[in-house]
């Protein structure tokens, strides 16, 4: 798809309809549409082979996209990216031993973001700058620096960014959301979520650690703005145990869960966080928890609500719950129902000459997407809706479900939560300076 092809899409995003109005056969009423969207990966992770790959496999030919080219700074992954990828599709894929080699391709229309956690808002600024779209994973940002720099980058470039919070994606989800903003639900009162597992192989790479060497890759890019230290191959592969190049827990897995308390309350981030976190289980030289309590305020003074969020990785089934509650009853998206449990019945309500708040026992929707705890799905539902979302916005140039502005809100929860744990103090947001405050300084590494 040539620039001027671009810039004749970009005109496009007049079109009232919204991204998801747009079936296959009304593309060819836009301008462009029959062009060939070139696609780059950036990080040829697991999470983009077993999980983003799929999802994208699944609409690539109806919506007329095509991989081109891969760049990993490790050279492994490199070349197993590169030879997968031509083998999927059947042609030559560039292999670019960097973002910089990446970016020189000619007419590189988008790319898919999937590399350390740390990285994804740094990588989302070099993209839209070389005139890229992008499916960015989450979390968004782990520092409000890189948030607040990838916000304003994105925006100035109007480019369309589709952040990885899938949920926003799910029919169910969907239906949520609708429900509480239509005041059915009544105002929020209480939000519980929690993610636990039972894997002492989460987030490592013992196998692939033996295997990487410093030659055979580019440590001081990897680091981009994180403190310069010697090369340490965990820290590179297993970096979700590593603070400052993730924060674990709230980044991979809260950010999720706190997504849809944004979405449906119409609020962008917390007021303050206490949390409390530690390694209680898994000695293994991880510096990043596994277990983790936070409890958050939202809203103000006239109407708000607390979330918890609790999260163990040495007992649980992996499945991840979310569950809403008025004074009338539940919202559960584990069973995708709404009830009355829970709510004012007549007895207590009487006592107090008050009327009984009851909500009607109902399903949310007949279609209700399983949320996997894994990151390596084989293309699920909700990631290959999400994906499918991305690519329609792509063509209409419409805003996708989870905008960069619902990455910079999770980024806020997330860094707050991290801020809260590492300090031991409360964490607060400063609107004015958009910086996460803990014992009254910034919070940074």
């Amino acid at each position: 798809m040539s620039h001027s092809r671009r810039d004749f899409i970009k005109k496009a995003s007049v079109v009232t309809l919204g991204a998801a109005a747009f079936s296959a056969k009304s593309y060819a009423n836009i301008i462009g549409a029959n062009d060939r969207v070139r696609v780059g990966v950036v990080g040829f992770s697991d999470r983009f082979r077993q999980s983003l790959f799929p999802a994208f496999q699944n609409h690539y030919q109806e919506l007329n996209f095509d991989i081109v080219a891969v760049s990993d700074l490790w050279k492994k992954r490199r070349e197993e990216g590169q030879a997968f990828l031509k083998e999927k599709f059947g042609h030559d894929v560039q292999a670019c031993v960097n973002n910089d080699e990446l970016y020189k391709i000619k007419d590189l229309d988008a790319v898919i973001i999937s590399t350390a956690d740390f990285q994804h808002a740094l990588h989302t600024i070099e993209a839209v700058k070389a005139g890229c779209d992008t499916y960015t994973e989450k979390p968004f940002a782990e520092t409000m620096e890189d948030a607040r720099a990838a916000l304003k980058a994105v925006k100035e470039s109007k480019k369309i960014v589709q952040i990885g919070s899938q949920r926003r994606s799910g029919k169910n989800y969907h239906a949520a959301a609708k429900f509480i903003k239509e005041g059915k639900f009544g105002p929020i009162v209480m939000v519980e979520l929690t993610w636990n597992v039972n894997q002492p192989g989460r987030w490592r790479r013992p196998a692939l650690v033996a295997e990487l060497r410093e030659q055979d890759t580019d440590w001081k890019r990897f680091l981009l703005n994180r403190p310069v230290e010697a090369f340490d191959p965990r820290k590179y592969l297993e970096y979700r145990l590593f603070w400052p190049y993730s924060s674990g827990m709230p980044g991979q897995w809260m950010s999720h869960q706190i997504d849809t308390v944004h979405w449906f309350s119409e609020l962008k981030h917390p007021r303050s966080v206490v949390a409390n976190g530690g390694v209680y289980f898994w000695k293994d030289g991880r510096k990043n928890w596994d277990t983790t309590t936070a409890v958050f305020d939202y809203g103000d003074d006239k109407q708000g609500f607390q979330v918890q969020f609790t999260s163990r990785m040495m007992n649980g089934d992996e499945s991840p719950a979310e569950i809403y509650y008025s004074n009338g009853g539940e919202l559960n998206l584990n069973t995708n129902k709404v009830s009355s449990r829970g709510g004012l019945k007549e007895g207590p309500a009487a006592a107090m000459s008050m009327k009984p708040n009851l909500l009607a026992d109902m399903d949310l929707t007949m279609t209700a997407e399983k949320v996997v705890a894994s990151a390596n799905t084989g293309g699920d539902a909700l990631t290959s809706a999400h994906m499918r979302n991305w690519m329609e916005c792509v063509r209409s140039r419409q805003e996708t479900n989870a905008p960069v502005e619902a990455g910079y809100s999770h980024s806020i929860a997330t860094i707050m939560t991290n801020a809260a744990v590492r300090t031991g103090m409360k964490a607060t947001f400063d609107e004015k300076t958009q910086e996460v405050m803990a014992g009254g300084k910034v919070f940074k590494y």
